[in-house]
C-alpha cells in the first residue's frame, strides 16, 4: 500500500510537530506540507492534492470548517479529519455538512488518531466516542426544532464573524472577501440581530466561546 500523504493544518507550531513526530512514528503515512492558517490549506491542497488533511479548526483567517469546504469542491478525493479542543455538537455537523470524514477530540489517545486515520483510508466516517452521546442530543433537539442560533448563520456570516472577532475593521473585511463596505456591514448586522448581540465584544466573546478563534493563537 502506498503512503498515506498527510498535511498538517493547525496555528500552533508545536501542535504541528507533535503530530507531525506521532504520524512519522504510523507505517506509511507521510507528512508532506504544513500550514498555520486556512487560506495556507488551500494553496497546499492545490499544490500537493495531499490524501488527507488533519484540520484544526480555530484557525485566523479562514477557519477550518470553511478551509475543508472549498478545496473539496476542486478536489473530492481529498479527506478532512478535523482537530479540535471542543465538544461542541453545532461544529461537529457543519465539519460534517462541509465534507470532513471525521471530527477527532485533541486530547484523544495516539492509539485513537491511528483509528480515525485508518477508518477514514477506509471510506468511513469517524467522530471520537466521547461525541456519541453529544450528537444524539444533539440529533433530538434537532427534531424538536430547537437549533442553536449559530446552526443558522449561512457560510459567510461565520466568516465575517470570526474576521470581527479577530479585529479586522469592516473596510479590511471587505478587502478580504472582495465584497463592498456596506455589504460587509449587512452581515454584521444580521449576526447582531440573529445571536441576539449588540456590540463587537460580544461578538467576541461568542466567537471565542464557540471555538471560532483560540485566545491563546
Amino acid at each position: 500500500m502506498k503512503p498515506l500523504r498527510v498535511v498538517l493544518a493547525d496555528d500552533h507550531t508545536l501542535v504541528r510537530a507533535g503530530l507531525k513526530m506521532l504520524l512519522e512514528s504510523m507505517p506509511e503515512i507521510e507528512v508532506v506540507g504544513e500550514a498555520s492558517s486556512g487560506m495556507g490549506v488551500l494553496a497546499l491542497a492545490e499544490q500537493l492534492q495531499p490524501d488527507l488533511v488533519l484540520m484544526d479548526i480555530a484557525m485566523p483567517t479562514l477557519n477550518g470548517l470553511e478551509a475543508t469546504a472549498r478545496p473539496l469542491k476542486a478536489w473530492p478525493e481529498i479527506r478532512v479529519l478535523m482537530l479540535s479542543m471542543h465538544q461542541n455538537e453545532e461544529y461537529v455537523r457543519q465539519a460534517l455538512r462541509h465534507g470532513a470524514s471525521g471530527y477527532l477530540l485533541k486530547d484523544a489517545a495516539p492509539a485513537e488518531l491511528d483509528l480515525a486515520i485508518q477508518a477514514i483510508r477506509r471510506g468511513e466516517i469517524w467522530l471520537s466516542p466521547a461525541l456519541t452521546k453529544g450528537m444524539l442530543t444533539d440529533y433530538v433537539r434537532h427534531l424538536r426544532g430547537d437549533e442553536p442560533p449559530q446552526g443558522r448563520l449561512t457560510a459567510r456570516q461565520r466568516e465575517v464573524l470570526q474576521l470581527v472577532a479577530e479585529g479586522r475593521s469592516t473596510k479590511e473585511i471587505a478587502r478580504h472577501l472582495d465584497r463592498s463596505v456596506k455589504t460587509v456591514d449587512t452581515h454584521r448586522s444580521q449576526l447582531m440581530k440573529q445571536l441576539d448581540i449588540h456590540d463587537v465584544a460580544g461578538l467576541v466573546r461568542y466567537a471565542v466561546r464557540e471555538g471560532l478563534i483560540s485566545t491563546n493563537s
